[in-house]
């Protein structure tokens, strides 16, 4: 790999990690900040809320601005504008001030999150864009697990501001490497600013990807909602153990990124696709049948290899397929894809999972794994409606043995 290469593939893997961190590491300081400003847990929930919904609102829309001023400039602005931003929140007087500095936090990783998708193709050959996906995936799910240890640590030593300050640093260096090393943009004439919103969404095949990557973050969200539940309240965990376990996901797929990306690239993204949903139902079966800690965690450990897998094909069928000039306004599709199935399983498979286990503060062991298996029966289904539509996008057109 040249070394322009390297340095812009750095700048593209903190932009990831920076972004995912932004939601895990403000999670662990809410008690904190609900001492710090005299607030309620509603009120400080925004903190987390704001982010999020900032991010979900813009990222499309920065994906196509992407293609039509420059990626690697709007990856510039979104990199300053994330920096300054935390400057912002670690120095908030108020919690007004933090919520606001948070809206601007997350248009700044709207901004990284749908660059560095969309510039995978701009800076390595096509031949290398699944291993790419791979380690962007890597670097998402490095900076979910890093933050609940980090954030504690941070809070230990210097108190809620250093949780928004210990970014400003990482986000300058990644803006200075994408200044570097990061190809120039080309210049867009007037007719290649790329299609609208809709017209992105003609194809059939990307909008199967896009919904197969909801369903597909719906199941992994189900484990962040109900798996805290199932370790504390049916397993009796203490919340240093519980902690530990629930660190299992994201540490799996910080794994299994780049060989998941290796073997997109060897075998092909149609017949990964395949074998990353298959065994992502073989996990969700397992944990709709899960009894006990070991079983939870095996199972949790081949959902989330299925889940790296999948993510690393199912984007490079869609990267690679796409031309220049829409990559931003698609790589902003599949980033809302993902947010939309978070939101899908936070809510519904969140509220099976209540439907099931009735009072979950107060219910017997029993009660809350007969809700965890509802649950993941439940969101077998959602992966087997994945399956089928991966089926009838590749294996019906005999592409399996080839490329993507």
């Amino acid at each position: 790999m040249r070394r322009t290469s390297r340095g812009g593939l750095v700048s593209l893997s903190l932009s990831m990690l920076l972004a995912s961190l932004g939601t895990s590491i403000a999670n662990v300081g809410l008690p904190s900040l609900a001492r710090a400003f005299d607030a309620s847990f509603q009120a400080v929930q925004w903190v987390v809320l704001a982010y999020l919904m900032a991010i979900t609102a813009v990222i499309v829309s920065a994906g196509r601005l992407g293609d039509r001023l420059g990626r690697r400039r709007l990856l510039l602005a979104g990199l300053l504008l994330f920096t300054m931003a935390c400057g912002l929140c670690g120095m908030a007087p108020t919690l007004e001030w933090l919520i606001a500095a948070r809206i601007l936090q997350g248009l700044g990783a709207a901004v990284m999150m749908a660059m560095a998708l969309g510039m995978v193709g701009d800076t390595v050959s096509k031949a290398r864009i699944g291993r790419v996906m791979g380690l962007l995936g890597t670097m998402s799910a490095v900076g979910t697990a890093m933050g609940p240890s980090v954030g504690g640590v941070l809070l230990g030593l210097w108190g809620w501001r250093a949780i928004f300050l210990v970014a400003l640093p990482l986000g300058l260096v990644a803006a200075a490497l994408a200044y570097q090393y990061l190809p120039l943009d080309r210049p867009c004439a007037p007719s290649s600013t790329g299609p609208g919103f809709w017209s992105s969404l003609k194809p059939p095949a990307l909008r199967a990807s896009l919904f197969m990557s909801a369903l597909v973050a719906a199941v992994i969200m189900a484990t962040f909602v109900v798996g805290p539940f199932y370790l504390s309240r049916g397993l009796g965990l203490d919340p240093k153990w519980m902690g530990l376990a629930m660190a299992v996901g994201p540490c799996v797929a910080a794994l299994t990124g780049v060989p998941a990306g290796r073997l997109t690239d060897r075998f092909g993204s149609p017949r990964m696709t395949l074998i990353g949903l298959g065994v992502l139902a073989g996990g969700a079966l397992l944990l709709s049948l899960a009894s006990g800690l070991v079983a939870y965690l095996a199972s949790l450990v081949i959902l989330t290899t299925g889940y790296s897998l999948f993510q690393a094909a199912n984007n490079t069928a869609v990267m690679s397929d796409v031309d220049s000039a829409r990559r931003g306004t698609v790589s902003g599709l599949l980033n809302l894809s993902r947010n939309l199935g978070l939101i899908f399983g936070a809510s519904v498979l969140g509220a099976v999972f209540a439907w099931s286990t009735p009072d979950v503060t107060r219910a017997l062991p029993q009660s809350v794994a007969y809700g965890l298996h509802a649950t993941f029966g439940v969101a077998l289904g959602l992966i087997l409606l994945a399956s089928v539509m991966a089926w009838r996008r590749f294996g019906a057109c005999h592409r399996l043995p080839n490329t993507p």
